[in-house]
């Protein structure tokens, strides 16, 4: 993305179009960030890249899911830029037929409009031996979409319709997704899930299930991604649902996670974001809620209030 073109209750803004500038605080990040509470993106100039011509990939199996992370960290630190880079614990791979329950899956793709992908591919599949990774077998060129791959694919495109019906019969499930730096992340992995698995039981009184993937990765930490499952009871399905999901996000926060990594924050995560963020930032984000939109008509509540406004849970929202 190279600039936008924002048009607020007080007017318009309009950012040149550069490839980087080192002239103050981006304007588009503020304004790309602000959940529409600053005004409505009405144009944008997007960076785009030739539709790939080669393709490379498949799954790789590892003994457990720390391992299959630390694989993760040096495809990351190594520079090889995968498109499509992420692991499943085992019960996660289970759950979508990815895997037979004991073991870690990662899936791993390279594509490429300009060249071929075989080097890159290569070194990431070495990065996995170094930690005991072993990739699926396979003689086809589409790997990427079969065997584990495959069935991870096909189910993360079914999963929001799963979860409509799973809830007709009483069954809670949802996520929460987050991000860690990686001297954190197995001390993070663990008190998240445990807390989420407590929760589930003083909620509904009964076992449920907390798993986990990372679904993007940084040279300088993972995003981890809970998913959990409860049998919860017609008539108190909201109500379960929201201890579940309120102890997970609580053990995010406590353990110095983000409360959300790509999702944005809206209206449910926002008692935690209310938490994360900075004071003086909180402020300034106000000053400049002020400034576009004065009369606080933009998205009431999100990410921030008007000044003098009280909190949308104060008020009984």
């Amino acid at each position: 993305m190279e600039s936008i073109r924002l048009v607020s209750p007080k007017g318009v803004v309009e950012t040149r179009r550069l490839p980087g500038s080192g002239a103050g605080p981006s304007p588009d990040r503020l304004l790309i960030g602000s959940e529409g509470i600053l005004g409505v993106i009405t144009q944008a100039w997007m960076r785009l890249q030739d539709r790939p011509k080669f393709r490379g990939g498949g799954a790789v199996h590892f003994a457990d899911f720390f391992t299959a992370a630390r694989a993760l960290r040096a495809i990351s630190q190594a520079g090889l830029f995968p498109a499509n880079c992420r692991i499943l614990d085992p019960q996660e791979a289970f759950n979508t037929g990815a895997g037979d329950g004991r073991i870690a899956v990662m899936v791993l793709a390279f594509e490429s409009g300009d060249h071929p992908i075989e080097p890159w591919l290569k070194r990431a599949i070495e990065c996995c031996a170094d930690h005991g990774g072993k990739p699926e077998e396979s003689k086809s060129t589409d790997a990427h979409r079969e065997g584990a791959a495959g069935a991870w694919r096909n189910a993360f495109i079914r999963m929001p319709f799963a979860r409509e019906r799973l809830i007709q019969r009483g069954l809670i499930g949802d996520t929460f997704e987050t991000a860690i730096t990686w001297e954190r992340f197995e001390t993070f992995h663990d008190s998240v899930k445990a807390a989420t698995e407590r929760a589930i039981r003083e909620a509904t009184g009964r076992v449920g299930q907390v798993t986990c993937r990372c679904t993007h990765v940084y040279p300088d930490g993972p995003a981890p991604y809970f998913t959990f499952h409860a049998a919860g009871r017609h008539g108190r399905l909201s109500a379960q649902w929201h201890t579940i999901k309120s102890a997970g996000l609580d053990a995010v926060i406590a353990h110095g996670g983000t409360v959300t990594h790509h999702h944005a924050v809206g209206r449910d995560h926002r008692p935690w974001y209310d938490r994360q963020r900075p004071p003086l930032f909180a402020a300034a984000l106000q000053a400049a809620k002020a400034a576009l939109d004065p009369q606080g008509l933009l998205n009431p509540g999100v990410l921030i209030d008007p000044a003098g406004a009280p909190h949308p849970q104060q008020a009984g929202r």
